[in-house]
């Protein structure tokens, strides 16, 4: 039975298979610290539940429009005008299971067949696979420096005729760096000269340290027409499995999108929408207290990785996620580990802490901890670390 050229060009998700591999140990009995999905370990806020389970109630059980219900829509819309200063109507809103979702329907918009999008690298799994699903072509932009940022040089020189977007991941994932308003405003001066769509993904915007500023690429000026934003809840409402994503963006954009939508999905989970009003209209301190939680976690975890003899990590300001450099124990140890694949299978295997390697986010030398994990599985998890790595030299 034949299968398509497209599915061959993939790779299973990295994150997914590590998280799936420490669970069946786990079921075996094998006390394995999980450091590799990215997932909220709070709950749901009561609000947001108690408000699904009136849905369900009062019978929001059917189908609903394919770009969501519009009271969902008008309530997006004015948090973008609260936390990021944009103006959307709701036909500039769409509504997804899952900001994933998003993310797919609007570069199957846009992309055609070997167009190419920009892509940072360290990236996430899924922007690398999504662009290759489109037939489009991910052209990789090296970051500069130990911060992992891009520069508009480092832009600039990938730039073709063929180039149709770039994304930007700001809080970012695997790295939790956040792009400052100078450097958003660097990128937006080259996506404007050379007429480039922005794919800007702010999943992670509520999840920000240090009084870091979040700022969202759309708000610079002359760069809301050409860019759409993608948002959602799984991360800072702890709502990962309940789906739900939303992107804002020119109206023509959108409307394309929502044709694909209404071809595959047709429309996002029904009660979940009545839950997410609840989620953005209704004030609760939840989401303030995660993110708390969440530095104090970070504050601990870099102190401890950075404590470690050669080991560099830089400091995070925004998601849950840390990319300590292993480069040095890759390079002088003598029992085969050469590649950060290969040191998340040590660790795994013998210290029982699952990783993610810098390999899968498109750079090496690197592994990725999600600190969305409890104090005491952090604190357990860095001994088991800095021993493994104390063995792969002795």
């Amino acid at each position: 039975m034949p299968i398509s050229e497209r599915v061959k060009k993939l790779k299973s998700s990295a994150t997914i298979a590590i998280s799936t591999k420490s669970k069946e140990m786990q079921a075996e009995g094998i006390d394995v610290i999980n450091f590799s999905i990215g997932e909220p370990d709070f709950q749901t806020p009561q609000n947001i539940k108690s408000a699904a389970k009136k849905a369900i109630d009062e019978n929001y059980t059917h189908y609903t429009a394919t770009a969501g219900m519009l009271e969902l829509r008008n309530a997006i819309c004015g948090k973008f005008k609260k936390d990021n200063n944009l103006d959307y109507c709701p036909e500039n809103i769409m509504v997804s299971s899952g900001a994933k979702n998003c993310i797919m329907n609007i570069l199957l918009a846009i992309c055609n067949y070997k167009d190419e999008v920009l892509l940072p690298i360290p990236f996430w799994v899924s922007y690398y696979s999504q662009i290759i699903m489109t037939d489009a072509i991910p052209k990789f932009i090296e970051p500069e420096g130990d911060d992992f940022k891009i520069s508009t040089k480092n832009i600039e020189k990938n730039i073709s005729s063929k180039v149709k977007a770039i994304i930007i991941n700001s809080p970012n994932n695997p790295t939790g760096i956040v792009y400052t308003r100078m450097e958003l405003e660097e990128i937006a001066k080259l996506a404007i000269k050379h007429d480039l769509t922005v794919i800007s993904d702010e999943i992670y915007e509520k999840l920000i340290y240090d009084k870091t500023e979040h700022i969202s690429i759309a708000s610079l000026p002359k760069m809301k027409a050409r860019t759409v934003v993608i948002n959602g809840v799984s991360k800072a409402y702890a709502m990962t499995g309940w789906r739900l994503g939303y992107a804002a963006g020119p109206e023509k954009i959108i409307k394309s999108a929502l044709k694909i939508q209404g071809h595959s999905t047709s429309c996002a989970n029904s009660i979940t929408q009545r839950a997410v009003i609840s989620a953005l209209l209704e004030k609760d301190d939840s989401v303030e207290k995660m993110r708390q939680e969440f530095e104090k976690r970070r504050n601990f975890l870099i102190e401890k990785l950075n404590s470690i003899p050669n080991i560099k990590c830089a400091i995070p300001k925004g998601a849950f996620y840390a990319m300590p450099n292993v480069s040095y124990y890759l390079e002088q140890n003598k029992k085969g580990v050469k590649t950060s694949a290969n040191l998340c299978d040590f660790l795994l295997e013998n210290y029982h802490i699952a990783l993610v390697p810098g390999s899968a986010f498109g750079i090496e030398g690197f592994v990725r901890f999600s600190y969305a994990n409890s104090m005491e599985n952090i604190k357990k998890g860095v001994k088991r670390f800095e021993k493994g790595l104390k063995n792969l030299l002795d």
